[in-house]
């Protein structure tokens, strides 16, 4: 019996392609198949003995007759049984299909990039994981299970029908030239409108996605009626694709009909006239004959009928996999192919130059953070630092030779381990939909442990978060919500900052994580890291020169290039653009609101 556990490999650094996921689990569908076979020899076998039964009820034959009704009886059993087993076998094959792809597709977002991401929204990734992956397990499902029952259906039918009579056969077969035509102009257009329709869901899926996420931003504007029309727009849109689809197989299904009506009359009326003809004319069929001819074409009907509603699975099927290869066929703007691992974490960066396009953004940067130390980086908006905090960890194409860690070139190391020994809190707090406390322990293996929750509190107590989340309706249990919805801006702030407290790695790297922190809290959160990372590096990127004070050694960045170092007491002293931020942020904290 096939493995119908989840697998435990991927799928592999190529892309897949529908054969390749077909033949990795090709001793199923073999499985499969051959009890299709089985079943499909069983019902040939029970016409046989239908018109023995019946030739020898009416010669008066009745022992025989009795045989033959036993062995039918039988052979349905047989028929059912390995019916059954096709679909187990096949559809456990499906599922573990569906399983490879939902992995492959999610360790491949993984490796993708913020260029790949800013061109694919995440309600259209949503669609092509769910809606698409559907689409292709029907086609590896049904479309597989019923192909093979198709072409055993009418092997074994024609088989019985030649048998009887041959004449009979071509009849009952004249219509067959209308069904190639017709699958042949529906191929193209099904998988057509059935790519249009997929499209227009994903597009569907992308506008709702936005809106909930923005809920709090499309009351704020009062833009809910706006919202509805841009939706009614994209759902029209679906609509009109979606019926399209539907027309266009509803069409499909009664010309089959037609065609499987026709044999039928062909059958009966060319069949009643070779019935009639006395035993000694050539071409003569018996009572027998006719009954099991009758059970054959039966069989051979329904299939053809079927045939529509298959090949419009498999042409989904086809549209569906083609939007999932989009995603395998992109390709990361870091690739993962280190293996050194570095025994120090001291990080230095020499000469690191970076551009966008045509837009130089860091030149020639150079600085060194031994372990135990901190340094702060500061500059102006657009100055290029979380561009530079994002090469240090490889979130971009980090130029080889330039950034190192422990002496290692970062281009040398796996991304997972570099990514391990320099913890990145992004500028945007993102919150997960979950509770407080599992948000902070996202890194632990083991949130709920004594440990791991006296690590929480820690952490959260070094952020200045502890106390308003044990305010909460539920504490440390209260649901943060989509994104962190149910907090503020400096809550979520302060939770990232725990979060990444928390995963306590060698180097932390924090890009501008007190922006929405007021000064106060600012001061006692530094004083908590000050503690917090004695035994660690810290590299602080942030645009406050109190939070910079903080630090060791401040580095600051003016049009991608390092323009100043120094203590923050001998950059004060020097005077230039260091300087002139203090100035200015006093200025602003000691500057009263002035009220209307």
């Amino acid at each position: 019996m096939p493995d119908v556990t989840p697998p435990s490999s991927d799928l592999g650094a190529r892309p897949p392609t529908m054969g390749r996921l077909f033949r990795r689990h090709l001793f199923a569908y073999i499985l499969g198949g051959a009890c299709l076979l089985a079943s499909a020899a069983a019902l040939n076998r029970i016409d046989w003995l239908s018109k023995a039964a019946i030739d020898s009820a009416f010669g008066g034959n009745t022992g025989r007759a009795v045989r033959a009704s036993i062995g039918m009886v039988a052979l349905t059993v047989l028929a059912f049984v390995a019916a059954v087993g096709s679909r187990y076998f096949i559809f456990s094959a499906v599922a573990d299909v569906e399983y490879d792809l939902r992995r492959g597709i999610l360790a491949k977002l993984h490796q993708l990039g913020g260029s790949f991401h800013r061109t694919m929204s995440a309600g259209d990734l949503m669609s092509r994981m769910t809606n698409d992956v559907v689409g292709v397990r029907a086609t590896f499902g049904f479309g597989a299970s019923q192909s093979l029952n198709v072409v055993f259906a009418f092997a074994s039918s024609l088989q019985v029908m030649f048998g009887i009579s041959w004449r009979l056969t071509l009849a009952a077969s004249l219509t067959m030239p209308l069904v190639a035509v017709t699958m042949r102009y529906f191929s193209r257009h099904l998988l057509n409108f059935t790519r249009t329709n997929q499209q227009m869901l994903g597009q569907l899926a992308s506008l709702v996605e936005g809106s909930l996420t923005g809920m709090r931003v499309i009351r704020s504007f009062g833009l809910e009626e706006r919202e509805l029309e841009r939706f009614d727009l994209k759902n029209v849109d679906y609509f009109q694709a979606n019926l399209s689809l539907a027309r266009l197989r509803a069409l499909l299904g009664p010309i089959l009909g037609l065609a499987s009506a026709a044999s039928m009359l062909a059958f009966f009326w060319y069949g009643g006239i070779l019935l009639c003809r006395p035993a000694s004319v050539p071409g003569a069929i018996t009572k027998g004959d006719f009954f099991a001819f009758d059970l054959a074409l039966t069989r051979m009907t329904w299939p053809l009928m079927a045939i529509g509603s298959i090949y419009s699975v498999i042409q989904r099927g086809r549209a569906c996999f083609g939007r999932i290869r989009e995603i395998f066929d992109s390709v990361s703007e870091v690739r993962d192919s280190g293996t050194t691992i570095p025994n120090g974490t001291g990080l230095e960066v020499e000469g690191l130059s970076f551009s966008y396009a045509d837009r130089d953004v860091l030149r020639d940067v150079s600085f060194r953070v031994m372990p135990g130390r901190s340094l702060a980086i500061v500059g102006r908006t657009g100055s290029g630092k979380s561009t530079l905090a994002q090469l240090l960890v490889r979130m971009l194409p980090t130029p080889r030779g330039r950034v190192r860690l422990g002496g290692v070139d970062v281009c040398d190391m796996p991304i997972r381990e570099l990514r391990r020994r320099v913890g990145y809190a992004q500028q945007s707090a993102f919150l997960f939909s979950t509770t407080v406390s599992r948000n902070v322990a996202f890194s632990m293996d083991d949130p709920d442990s004594a440990e791991s929750m006296a690590r929480i509190r820690d952490a959260m107590g070094a952020a200045q978060v502890l106390r308003e989340a044990l305010e909460l309706p539920n504490a440390l249990d209260t649901v943060v919500g989509e994104r962190g919805i149910q907090l503020s801006g400096g809550q979520r702030q302060r939770v990232a900052l725990a979060r990444a407290l928390a995963w306590a790695p060698p180097i932390l790297l924090l890009d501008d994580p007190l922006s929405a922190v007021d000064s106060k809290t600012e001061t006692a959160i530094l004083e908590g890291l000050r503690g917090k990372m004695k035994a660690h590096s810290l590299v602080l990127v942030t645009h406050r020169v109190a939070a910079a004070a903080a630090c060791d050694e401040i580095a600051v960045l003016e049009d991608g290039r390092i323009v100043a170092r120094g203590t923050h007491a001998a950059l004060i002293s020097a005077g230039g653009l260091y300087a002139t931020f203090a100035k200015q942020q006093q200025l602003e904290q000691e500057t009263p609101e002035v009220g209307p």
